[in-house]
């Protein structure tokens, strides 16, 4: 269940207090615009932990027990909340009920929109746990394989399957800027989709990360079949194989899960800072 589903069977049996970091200033854990939830009992989202999120917790449930409070109010992270970041928070406290679901639902998927996009290609072990790391991550997964009965029925709103036969058919249409992963059931696969994604970058240079799974073996000789369809040096560089972030050992498709995610927030905090 995603947190928008899950506010919106909240909302309609109790009222809540949304709090946004509306601004800051300086160190904080958080940016503008992150949000959270409170109802009487449950919280969902976070706006950085901590006692300023105990704090604002606090000042949410007041509200709710129908005492008065300002809508925007500043907090400074020193010694008084016992924390040392050193900067200051301006918190807005907005009350909300069952008629505020189709607005909320709204910002929502205004918000996923914004989410950079990931291709993901192959629905087998590894895949699936990926897809239950991602959906927890500000990406929008486009999960892709040729094998139409194989993905799971029940998925968030920000994981689109997508059957492909064949499935490197997909690479033309992906989103601009898409990152890629390559974790098919076969290696014929596997290499036609590389060589759709080398392709499409020799055309359009638009796809910031190809990752694919699998051994420096597997990739030795990848390199040396893609090399006889005409692929340079240059454009083979593009290609990331194996996946992960170094130094993280195991091979289970829950620990490759973990590796590869970090490895795409590395890839997209990169992207930001160039």
């Amino acid at each position: 269940m995603t947190a928008g589903e899950q506010i919106s069977g909240l909302l309609g049996t109790q009222d809540a207090v949304w709090v946004t970091v509306q601004a800051h200033r300086g160190s904080v854990p958080r940016e503008a615009g992150a949000w959270m939830a409170v109802f009487e009992t449950v919280t969902v989202g976070s706006i950085g932990g901590g006692h300023l999120e105990w704090q604002a917790m606090a000042q949410a449930r007041s509200q709710l027990s129908g005492q008065p409070g300002e809508r925007v109010q500043r907090y400074a992270l020193g010694p008084s909340l016992g924390q040392c970041c050193g900067g200051e928070v301006f918190l807005e406290f907005e009350r909300v009920s069952t008629q505020d679901i189709p607005r909320l639902q709204q910002q929502f998927l205004a918000q996923q929109a914004q989410w950079p996009p990931v291709a993901l290609f192959g629905g087998g072990h590894v895949a699936r746990a990926l897809v239950q790391v991602l959906q927890r991550l500000p990406f929008q997964v486009r999960w892709i394989d040729s094998r139409d009965p194989i993905f799971p029925e029940a998925l968030p709103a920000s994981i689109c399957t997508e059957h492909s036969e064949p499935v490197q058919g997909a690479v033309a249409a992906l989103p601009p800027q898409s990152r890629v992963l390559i974790m098919s059931f076969s290696h014929a696969e596997d290499l036609d989709v590389v060589a759709a994604c080398l392709q499409r970058q020799r055309v359009r240079g638009d796809l910031p990360f190809v990752g694919l799974i699998g051994s420096r073996t597997k990739w030795a000789t990848f390199r040396h079949r893609l090399a006889a369809r005409g692929f340079g040096a240059t454009e083979l560089a593009q290609v990331t194989c194996p996946i992960g972030v170094p130094g993280i050992a195991g091979k289970a498709p829950e620990v490759i899960a973990v590796a590869v995610a970090a490895q795409l927030l590395q890839v997209l905090s990169s992207t930001k800072e160039a």
